[in-house]
């Protein structure tokens, strides 16, 4: 709930507050599995932030787990959204309030670039690797690529080299 309070941003600003929180602070789960967990998060469908709390929760309490970190995590949103959109329409073209929400854009992105940069060193990407995510975002953002394919092609070439290389090691 502490997590679900205090970021801005979404469900990947949320990433480096889960880590310090459950594999740093409290040791629930090791670096290993919080990057297998990101990965299986983002690949199922739904929300990074309830997909992660549906992992993380289960592991720690089963069903009950479950049902207090999903909880945890989009309760304190919702109720702070809700509160948001009654006093926005009002307060909106406040100038405070325009200089607070452009003021609130450069932390977010902080908030996401941080964890990319923890989760590459801990899954040993080096300069190499690093230049199929760079690529990947290329081909979307520039190339107007549907994820869908970038995700498909990036599992097809993985796969390829893998078997190319146990091919070589093992001459099977």
């Amino acid at each position: 709930m502490k997590i679900g309070t205090f970021t801005l941003g979404g469900g990947y600003a949320m990433l480096p507050l889960i880590q310090r929180e459950v594999v740093d602070r409290k040791g629930w789960i090791d670096e290993e599995e919080f990057l297998n967990m990101i990965a299986l998060a983002q690949a199922a469908p739904g929300i990074i932030a309830v997909n992660s709390a549906i992992f993380i929760g289960w592991r720690i309490g089963g069903w009950r787990g479950v049902a207090g970190a999903v909880l945890g995590a989009v309760l304190p949103s919702f109720l702070i959204i809700l509160g948001i959109a009654v006093v926005f329409r009002e307060w909106k073209e406040l100038p405070a309030v325009e200089a607070a929400f452009k003021g609130i854009r450069p932390a977010v992105v902080a908030l996401i670039a941080a964890p990319l940069v923890k989760m590459a060193k801990a899954a040993k990407i080096g300069w190499l690797t690093a230049l199929i995510p760079i690529a990947a975002a290329l081909l979307i953002w520039l190339g107007g690529v549907n994820p869908v394919w970038v995700i498909l092609a990036t599992i097809v070439i993985t796969l390829g080299t893998v078997w190319i290389k146990d091919k070589m090691v093992n001459g099977r």
